[in-house]
C-alpha cells in the first residue's frame, strides 16, 4: 500500500465520529502491553469477520479527542516487524497482521495495525480466549457472535465445490472399483442395479459428483495422486508416525490420494499387538488385540471428513508402544464430547457436509451422530481407558485411543458394574487419568462409592480394590470339574510330547481350590492321571531312565 494511500485511510479514520467495533486508537506513548494488544487484535479480527470489512484497524499515536500525540512504541523498525510473529505464536491459525504500517506526520509518529478478519467459521482467539467489541468497549465474545462465526462453515462448503478442469480420468481406477464394493455393502438392496451403472452414473448416485462434474470431495477421496494440484494449496495427505515410549521417532511413511485407498495403506502400518489381562480374576488371561479395528477406521476417518482443509494441515496418526493418538486441523464443532454422548442425534451442521454425505455413501463414516459414542462404548465393553479429545489452540484436533489398561480398579469398576451409565463412566475416566473433573461430577461418583480422597486428588475408591479381592478369593476356593484339569493335561503333553509327575504337578497345583492342601492337592493329581490312563488317553513310560507320561 503506497504511503498517500495509507495516509489517507488515516485521514478517513480521524475523522470519524467515534471508535466502532472495527476501530481503536491509542496514544501508546512510550509502551504498549502486550497482552492487551493481543486482545484488541483478537476483537477487532473477529468483529471485521461479523461486519464483513476487509480489515480492522488499530492505531497508536491517537489520544481521545482524535488528534495526533505521536508513539514511541517499539521505535526500531526491527522489533515492530518481529510483532507479526509474536502475535502469530499466541492467536489461532497463526493469524498475525497483515501489515504493520509506520508513519510520519508533522505532529509525530503513527503507527497502524491491519488486522484481518477471522477466517470464516473460526473466530479468532488469542492465549486460547476468544474477545469482541461493543462499540468502543473490549471484552468476551458472546456466545451469539461465537456461533455466528462458527456457522459460517454450514454456509460455504469447501468440500462441495466443483473442480473445473478436472475429468474423470484424473480419478484412480482402483479407487473407484473400492467405491463401487463399499457402496455395495452399504446398499446391498440395489447391487444389481449398480452393475449396470457407468462409472460417472455411480458417483452421481453416491453424491461424490454434481451432475457429471468433479467436486473436490471426489478428488480427496478418489484422484490420483498427481490430480493433488486440483485442490492446491489444501494439504491431502495422512502421515504414519512411529515413535517410542520416550516420544523418540522410530519410522514415518506419507500416504497422499485417493484417501479412501490410502486410509487402509496407513491402518495396516499399525502394529496391533496382542494384549493379555485378567478382566474379571479369572484363572487364565483375556487375550485381545491392543486396538479394536473399527475404532482406528472410524477415528481416522472423522479426521479425513472434519479436516478443515483451509488450514492446509495434513492428518497425523501416531503410533506409541501402548496407544495412538489421531490429529487434524480444525474447531471441534460440537464443543465438547458431552455434548455429543447426551445427544446421541447428528450434529446441526458439518464444516464439509458433501465430503460427510459422500463418506457416509461409501461405507466409510455413519452420519446419524453415533459414531463418536459407539468408540466409547468399544473400550468400556473392552474395559479400556475412553478415548480421550484434546482441542489445542492453533485449531486442531486430538484423539487418544489407548491400548492398555491404567487402572486396574477402574477396569473391575466396569466389570462389577456392567450397567454404570456412560457418563458415570467418563467421569470415572477423568479420575483414572488424574483429569480435573466437576464439583458436579465429584458428588455423583461419591454418591455411588466411586471415588475417594479429596478435591482434585480423587482416585478409585478402594471399596472396589476390596470387592476385587473377595471375588479374587472365591475364585481360587471354587473348584473346577475334573474335565477342565484332563483338558489341561492332555494339552501339555500334545505341546511338548511328554510330561513328568513334576511337570503336571507344577501346571496345576496353583490352579487347583486354595480349600485343598498341598497333600490332597498331590492326591486329587494323582486322581485325575489315574482316570486319564484308565480312559486309555495317557500311559506311564516306566521303563524309561526319567518316568514320563505320554499320549496313547
Amino acid at each position: 500500500m503506497a504511503n498517500q494511500d495509507i495516509f489517507e485511510i488515516l485521514k478517513q479514520l480521524l475523522s470519524l465520529p467515534s471508535e466502532t467495533e472495527c476501530l481503536e486508537f491509542k496514544e501508546a506513548k512510550n509502551n504498549f502491553d502486550f497482552n492487551a494488544l493481543g486482545k484488541y487484535f483478537s476483537a477487532l479480527s473477529n468483529e471485521a469477520n461479523l461486519q464483513n470489512k476487509q480489515c480492522a484497524w488499530l492505531v497508536f499515536g491517537i489520544n481521545n479527542k482524535h488528534q495526533i500525540v505521536g508513539t514511541q512504541f517499539r521505535p526500531n523498525r526491527k522489533d515492530l516487524d518481529s510483532l507479526k510473529q509474536e502475535v502469530a505464536e499466541k492467536v489461532n491459525n497463526r493469524l498475525t497482521f497483515i501489515n504493520i504500517h509506520e508513519i510520519q506526520t508533522s505532529d509525530g509518529r503513527v503507527i497502524m495495525f491491519e488486522i484481518p478478519p477471522a477466517l470464516r467459521g473460526v473466530p479468532t482467539s488469542f492465549g486460547g480466549w476468544h474477545f469482541g467489541r461493543d462499540g468502543e468497549s473490549t471484552g468476551p465474545l458472546n456466545l451469539n457472535e461465537i456461533d455466528r462465526i462458527r456457522n459460517q462453515v454450514a454456509q460455504l462448503d469447501w468440500s462441495a465445490g466443483i473442480c473445473e478442469r478436472a475429468r474423470i480420468d484424473h480419478l484412480d481406477p482402483l479407487a473407484i472399483a473400492r467405491a463401487r464394493e463399499e457402496y455395495g455393502k452399504k446398499y446391498p438392496n440395489i447391487r444389481k442395479d449398480l452393475e449396470g451403472w457407468d462409472d460417472i452414473t455411480f458417483l452421481n448416485k453416491a453424491k461424490i459428483t454434481i451432475e457429471d462434474r468433479i467436486t473436490n470431495s471426489a478428488i480427496l477421496l478418489l484422484g490420483k495422486e498427481e490430480s493433488l494440484h486440483f485442490v492446491q494449496p489444501v494439504v491431502a495427505q495422512i502421515t504414519w508416525i512411529l515413535k517410542d515410549k520416550d516420544n523418540i521417532e522410530l519410522d514415518y511413511e506419507h500416504f497422499s490420494l485417493p484417501l479412501l485407498l490410502s486410509t487402509e495403506k496407513a491402518l495396516q502400518k499399525i502394529r496391533n499387538l496382542k494384549y493379555r489381562y485378567l478382566p474379571d480374576n479369572t484363572l487364565f488371561p483375556t487375550e485381545i488385540t491392543q486396538y479394536e479395528p473399527w475404532v482406528i477406521r472410524e477415528a481416522l476417518h472423522n479426521c479425513i471428513a472434519h479436516q478443515d482443509y483451509s488450514l492446509q494441515q495434513k492428518i497425523n496418526l501416531v503410533e506409541f508402544p501402548e496407544h495412538l493418538i489421531f490429529e487434524n486441523g480444525g474447531n471441534f464443532l460440537p464443543q465438547s464430547i458431552e455434548a455429543v454422548i447426551n445427544l446421541d442425534a447428528p450434529q446441526r451442521f458439518y464444516r464439509n457436509n458433501f465430503l460427510c454425505n459422500a463418506m457416509v455413501s461409501l461405507n466409510m463414516i455413519d452420519i446419524i451422530g453415533s459414531g463418536i459414542k459407539k468408540m466409547f462404548q468399544y473400550q468400556r465393553n473392552r474395559y479400556f481407558p475412553l478415548p480421550e479429545y484434546e482441542f489445542s489452540e492453533n485449531q486442531a484436533v486430538r484423539v487418544t485411543i489407548y491400548g492398555k489398561i491404567i487402572d486396574k480398579n477402574y477396569t473391575q469398576v466396569l466389570i462389577n458394574q456392567a450397567d454404570l451409565s456412560l457418563n458415570y463412566v467418563i467421569s470415572l475416566d477423568k479420575v483414572q487419568k488424574g483429569k480435573l473433573v466437576s464439583d458436579e461430577e465429584a458428588k455423583e461418583l461419591r454418591k455411588k462409592k466411586l471415588i475417594e480422597g479429596r478435591k482434585p486428588n480423587y482416585f478409585v475408591s478402594a471399596h472396589v480394590a476390596a470387592a476385587t479381592d473377595e471375588k479374587a478369593v472365591y475364585i481360587r476356593n471354587k473348584a473346577f470339574d475334573d474335565d477342565h484339569y484332563k483338558k489341561l493335561i492332555i494339552a501339555f503333553i500334545q505341546k511338548y510330547n511328554a510330561a513328568t509327575r513334576k511337570d503336571i504337578d507344577d501346571l496345576l497345583f496353583s490352579k487347583l481350590s486354595d480349600v485343598l492342601d498341598e497333600n490332597q492337592k498331590r492326591i486329587k493329581i494323582g486322581n485325575l492321571l489315574t482316570s486319564l490312563k484308565k480312559a486309555g488317553s495317557i500311559y506311564n513310560q516306566a521303563s524309561s531312565k526319567k518316568p514320563c507320561w505320554v499320549l496313547c
